[in-house]
């Protein structure tokens, strides 16, 4: 059924008629039938969606679940270095007592021992500490370097010739064989060079995810299908404590049972994803687009008009129209606003991922401190959902940055020893203080994501979110180094994390808002039509 005459779709006079094979009218194939003519409508991807297949329907849902899966593995593979590389506990060989990391550096070789044997984490395994305790944060910071540098690759290749799917896959597929090489370091300089191998090939999980989970709902559900990957990517945080435990006397173990899972979910569940409709109609592959639109309105319980086609984002494809010679860096409004997102982005990551591995020099059980952590993020998840149905984007993300940042102001607070002597409850205070503002850096890091899919077009959209993950990757390289410096000062650590994570509120007021707005296909139509709708808002 045609769309109603207030839809007013768009009129395609044709000079050919669409052939009656019914395989071709499946595959959206038009075959040139001379004297014959015929009226068709086109619609855009989205007037399709919301007009014929649903805002969000069965498919729809589905198909965001088994997408979103995928941010399991890709949290256990980034967070497994909580546990790996933690300081275990050791103790004096004749009393039995336990001893601090820094009490070690002063006693021999044969007066202490580690309590959970060497084989517990690398720590222990490669003796890192005293003088070559900042060896430790190697590792972990050369993993965010490698996701940065991975992150640009994967967003060029799921862009421009491998799409998100297939860069999905081989992304799944590199990462479970860097993670099982891992088990198999000899030292600590392999250990840290496969670490950044990792990093690299695992980069192109989240933003491809991500991408592919959004594009192919309604804008009024954009922001809650793309909390999705973000409870998954929870589950994967919360499973690692349990992981850990269980493999708590070799880290080369617990390397060796996160490798699989990616493997795993490469060969029985994403087959069963669609390719992102909107990316082949970018790249000309229209045919192939009106399929997966199809499929989707048949599993929805609908039916595409059968004289139904796409309107082209590209009319005329040659080298000086074609999508694929627009230059990101020579659009100047593009430039400007991942400038924007990119600095947001730093500070977010930064945050984010600074609480999590600063979870180690809060007096703590570690396995307990970080199981709350996870914990935690559940209800970022759902409170984020419910506040993108309902906020503007830019608020949400200001507004959970500031929180974020003033609870580590106070955490650095309570870890002032004249505090903590005064306060009999600090340490429980600052653990909950420190829970609520890892809700809060979980929030504002969520809503960058489906902020960013939302600024950007079609044509650069996987790029963009992959730049903005290597903000992410860039801030999280530098939060190691800061965590090292902590188990001399926590003080210290919480205090940098609070104030840049109020920066990276205070940047994003220079960004425009993206609620219930339309996602555009190419940087010139968006342009074009952004600048038409800032004439507007300025002459009303």
């Amino acid at each position: 059924m045609k769309p109603s005459e207030q839809e007013a779709p768009k009129l395609v006079e044709t000079s050919t008629n669409l052939s009656n094979d019914s395989s071709a009218s499946e595959k959206g194939e038009a075959t040139r039938q001379p004297q014959q003519s015929n009226t068709s409508y086109a619609l855009t991807v989205d007037e399709v969606i919301e007009q014929h297949i649903g805002s969000l329907g069965f498919a729809q849902v589905m198909h965001a679940l088994i997408v979103s899966i995928a941010w399991t593995f890709d949290a256990q593979t980034t967070l497994v270095s909580i546990f790996s590389d933690a300081l275990p506990a050791a103790r004096l060989v004749a009393t039995g007592a336990i001893l601090e990391g820094s009490s070690l550096c002063g006693l021999s070789t044969g007066e202490w021992e580690w309590i959970g044997g060497k084989s517990d984490t690398v720590v222990s395994e490669w003796n890192l500490i005293c003088q070559h305790k900042f060896l430790v944060a190697l590792p972990s910071t050369l993993f965010f370097i490698g996701s940065l540098f991975g992150s640009g690759v994967y967003g060029y290749l799921a862009d421009s010739w491998f799409g998100r799917k297939k860069t999905l896959f081989l992304s799944c597929v590199l990462t479970f064989v860097t993670a099982l090489a891992i088990s198999f370091s000899p030292n600590v300089w392999v250990y840290a060079f496969l670490r950044f191998a990792n990093g690299f090939f695992r980069s192109g999980i989240g933003s491809c995810c991500i991408v592919l989970a959004t594009e192919i709902v309604g804008k009024k559900w954009r922001g809650q299908v793309g909390q999705y990957g973000f409870f998954f990517f929870t589950l994967g945080f919360l499973s690692l404590p349990l992981m850990a435990f269980l493999e708590r006397k070799s880290w080369r173990n617990l390397y060796r049972i996160i490798s699989l899972l990616p493997l795993g979910y490469a060969v029985f569940l994403l087959p069963f994803a669609y390719e992102s409709p909107r990316w082949l109609l970018v790249k000309g592959r229209n045919k192939e687009a009106m399929v997966v639109l199809k499929q989707l309105a048949r599993r929805n319980g609908r039916q595409l008009p059968a004289d139904l086609s796409l309107v082209d984002p590209i009319p005329t494809r040659n080298d000086q129209t074609s999508s694929s010679s627009e230059s990101f860096w020579n659009t100047k409004w593009a430039v400007k606003r991942i400038a924007m997102v990119m600095m947001a982005g730093f500070g977010s990551g930064f945050v984010y991922y600074g609480i999590q591995l600063n979870a180690e020099n809060l007096n703590f059980n570690l396995y307990l401190t970080v199981a709350v952590n996870a914990l935690m993020e559940f209800p970022a998840v759902f409170i984020g959902s419910f506040l993108l149905g309902v906020m503007n984007r830019r608020p949400l993300f200001s507004n959970s940055s500031y929180l974020a940042g003033i609870c580590c102001l106070l955490c650095a607070l309570l870890s002032l020893q004249r505090v903590t002597r005064a306060v009999s409850v600090a340490k429980w205070l600052q653990l909950a203080v420190e829970a609520v503002g890892f809700m809060a850096s979980s929030t504002a890091y969520d809503v960058l994501y489906v902020y960013c899919v939302e600024l950007f077009p079609t044509n650069v959209r996987n790029f963009a979110v992959s730049l903005l993950r290597q903000a992410f990757m860039l801030g999280a390289s530098a939060a190691p180094l800061l965590v090292a410096l902590g188990r001399d000062s926590a003080m210290m650590s919480f205090l940098v994390f609070g104030v840049a994570s109020v920066l990276s509120g205070v940047v994003s007021l220079w960004l425009r808002e993206t609620r219930n707005a339309p996602l555009y296909e190419t940087l010139t139509q968006q342009g074009k039509e952004e600048e038409m709708m800032g004439n507007a808002t300025a002459q009303s």
